[in-house]
């Protein structure tokens, strides 16, 4: 037996279509690779991943070009995490630090810059001036 539909009858209805392209979309979104392929393992080491060591280099940089250049602040990277140390006599050179490191691509960033004793204390005063 055979069926034969019209030309009206094979079209789909035009609410249909933005549904089954959403639906082959996500069902191909999973799918990266062989399934047969197992995931490559991770092993954590004492040395730096090349991704870390670019974003090191990334972090760098926007410090290079930045007014907090002159604190030479240390950065290193482990798994994506940043680390900031050093000295600064500004409060704000240290929240910038943090947005850098932020906005070079770090997922994590612990800031352990010190801020001198005088400036820390000075800081919220300045920040509220009286009209």
């Amino acid at each position: 037996m055979v069926i034969v539909l019209s030309k009206k009858e094979r079209a789909l209805p035009p609410r249909l279509i933005p549904a089954l392209v959403l639906f082959a979309a996500l069902a191909g979104a999973g799918q990266s690779g062989r399934a047969d392929t197992p995931a490559p393992k991770t092993e954590k080491s004492d040395s730096q991943s090349p991704s870390d060591s670019r974003l090191e280099r990334a972090i760098r940089a926007r410090f290079a070009r930045s007014k907090i250049a002159k604190n030479a602040f240390a950065v290193e990277v482990r798994g994506g995490v940043a680390t900031l140390t050093g000295r600064t006599g500004i409060v704000q050179h240290k929240g910038t630090a943090t947005r850098l490191a932020r906005s070079a691509g770090a997922a994590k960033v612990v800031n352990q810059i010190q801020v001198a004793a005088k400036d820390a204390e000075e800081a919220p005063r300045a920040r509220v001036k009286p009209r």
